[in-house]
């Protein structure tokens, strides 16, 4: 196998990319990300890595906005997700300037997609090691959320996890999922998420997207509110069940 995976642009006999497998098993490595679409609104909800006592834990953000109807949560590796998030930016502000219009959802993401497909079939370059959920509204007003990976491919969906444990949480989300509004697309997130992920305001962060708004990250205060709920409404249907 060695001598297919040196080079990114040889396949395997039996069809393989070995640096792109490697890039998505970097993917399923990074921190938790998940995203829900509501009736009115777009979650993204994310794992929160411990930092350093004396790190700023506000420089280390695994949501980005894109622009001001757009953001996104990555997983994988951070570096390579700054360098795409700046070329996404570029792209939408250029979108701006010559059609004088802000740039679709789809169009982002088909732009990202596009960036990570070209490093999969040039030398001298490497797969970019993440895969990122990109949500926000389109011009009908409805909520999106697309998920790109390291090959270049791009689909939507209703809700879907990126990283460690996204396995269960999808399945957690393909049980539980009903289309949604306000709070409630926020606590199914974070049910979700805490389904693997210890429910506390220093291991989650979480942004709304709604129509009209730029995304807004949800305070301390409010976390802690929405998990208390959350909490509650756990416990209730474990008693049901009982």
């Amino acid at each position: 196998m060695a001598k297919y995976d040196r080079a990114i642009t040889v396949f395997s006999p039996d069809g393989h990319l070995f640096q792109v497998e490697y890039a998505l098993e970097a993917v399923r490595k990074g921190s938790l990300a998940i995203g829900v679409r509501g009736a009115d609104c777009v979650v993204l909800a994310v794992e929160r890595k411990a930092v350093a006592k004396l790190q700023v834990s506000q420089t280390v953000r695994k949501i980005a906005r894109i622009d001001d109807h757009i953001c996104l949560a990555f997983a994988g590796l951070t570096a390579d997700a700054r360098v795409l998030i700046n070329r996404a930016r570029t792209e939408a502000q250029s979108h701006r300037l010559t059609l004088d219009e802000p740039a679709s959802v789809e169009y982002m993401t088909k732009y990202i997609a596009g960036v990570q497909q070209k490093y999969t079939q040039s030398g001298g370059v490497r797969p970019f090691g993440i895969s990122m959920l990109i949500v926000g509204f389109d011009q009908e007003g409805k909520p999106a959320l697309y998920q790109t990976d390291p090959s270049g491919t791009y689909s939507a969906w209703k809700a879907n996890a990126i990283g460690r444990n996204s396995k269960s949480v999808r399945e957690y989300m393909e049980k539980h999922y009903k289309e949604t509004s306000g709070n409630d697309t926020v606590k199914l997130a974070l049910k979700a998420l805490t389904e693997v992920v210890e429910g506390s305001t220093s291991n989650i962060e979480v942004a709304v997207i709604e129509a009209g708004c730029g995304p807004r990250f949800l305070t301390d205060e409010e976390l802690t509110r929405l998990l208390k709920e959350v909490e509650a409404d756990m416990a209730a249907r474990q008693q049901q069940q009982q």
